[in-house]
């Protein structure tokens, strides 16, 4: 692998007591090329520019995914990414819906470590801190006209960042999106790409304009069904059973959704993955049943819900507080990404 350093670094220039999310950028970025069939050798080279022609196919029709991970400090002096190989098996199945040759495992993870390895100094050391990890995928052929790519390139840019939420641990406020859907069954709700995205943004800026934290989403078939977050999956504690929604192709299928799952589960706690309509949740909150609500995700870890509004319906949940089972699951899970915890699961890729 071809390595080219930095002359220059900006490490000293950031202030990693006060980090925002995905504002600031590592020193160096990975960039590996597909043509002819096969992809190339990657490439480290310093974090810069990127020179394309305007018309670059992605830029007109999407064919583009992402993923997003995190690699953390421990208290032994190792670096720990956590779960790699679950999110490269998402980014697997997000290529395959956009028509994007896969990156193999050993690849993405050699690429991945060296990487954070060369710019180490750039995991931050505070609690609740990390760096974040963004690999993606985007055609590159230069054409006008919907077709699928013969090109395209891969590359891993990192960054340092604190808390993804401004409320970090505390409850957030959510709201149903009205008129909006986010996804339909046959489409791109359990695909990792800006597309799935972009259908979000003007609902979400509308929500913040109201007072909330994000929109929660609801079915686009009968608009009763959740869903999830903007950014998260969600999760009801009711009665004794934590529920989930189920992943039918318009979720998309988080990697800390299927950690707090697995944890629920090995601590006996029923967990079901079924479909629940915001009657229920409010059915449920009206006679004392609705315990605890919270989202999951890479960014935010868990984050508990305080308040959903839907329509003239307003349900304040565990008034407004963090409940038991998402401070435990953010415990463990936090616990055992900074190396805090025994990981017995073997989710952790020490470096």
């Amino acid at each position: 692998m071809e390595i080219i350093r930095t002359h220059q670094s900006t490490r000293d220039e950031i202030d990693f007591e006060n980090l925002g999310f995905g504002e600031i950028f590592s020193d160096h970025m990975l960039s590996m090329e597909y043509e002819n069939g096969r992809w190339g050798s990657p490439r480290i080279v310093p974090y810069g520019k990127i020179e394309i022609y305007p018309s670059i196919c992605s830029l007109h029709y999407g064919q583009i995914v992402f993923e997003g991970l995190k690699a953390f400090n421990t208290p032994k002096g190792v670096i720990n990414i956590f779960r790699p190989e679950k999110y490269h098996e998402r980014m697997k199945l997000s290529c395959q819906r956009l028509c994007i040759p896969e990156v193999g495992f050993d690849i993405f993870m050699d690429g991945l470590k060296e990487l954070v390895n060369l710019d180490k100094d750039w995991v931050p050391r505070k609690r609740g801190y990390s760096l974040y990890i963004r690999p993606f995928i985007f055609a590159t052929d230069n054409f006008l006209g919907v077709k699928v790519s013969e090109t395209y390139r891969f590359m891993i840019i990192t960054s340092p960042v604190g808390a993804y939420y401004k409320e970090g641990i505390n409850p957030v406020k959510l709201i149903t999106p009205g008129e909006y859907i986010r996804a339909a069954k046959g489409g791109l709700g359990a695909a990792k790409t800006p597309a799935n995205y972009a259908a979000t943004l003007l609902p979400a800026e509308e929500a913040k304009k109201k007072g909330f934290t994000q929109v929660l989403w609801l079915d686009g078939n009968e608009r009763k069904y959740i869903e999830e977050v903007g950014t998260m999956n969600i999760f009801f504690f009711i009665d004794d059973q934590l529920i989930t929604p189920p992943l039918e192709g318009t979720i998309l299928g988080g990697v800390t959704r299927d950690t707090a799952i697995h944890l629920a589960k090995d601590w006996k706690i029923n967990v079901i993955e079924k479909r629940i309509s915001i009657d229920e949740v409010i059915s449920a909150s009206k006679r004392g049943g609705l315990k605890e609500a919270f989202g999951t995700g890479t960014a935010a870890v868990i984050s508990p819900v305080g308040k959903i509004q839907y329509g003239d319906h307003r349900i304040i949940i565990n008034e407004g507080k963090i409940g038991r089972l998402s401070q435990r699951l953010y415990d463990e899970i936090t616990g055992i990404q900074y190396g805090e915890r025994a990981d017995k699961y073997g989710w952790c890729y020490l470096i």
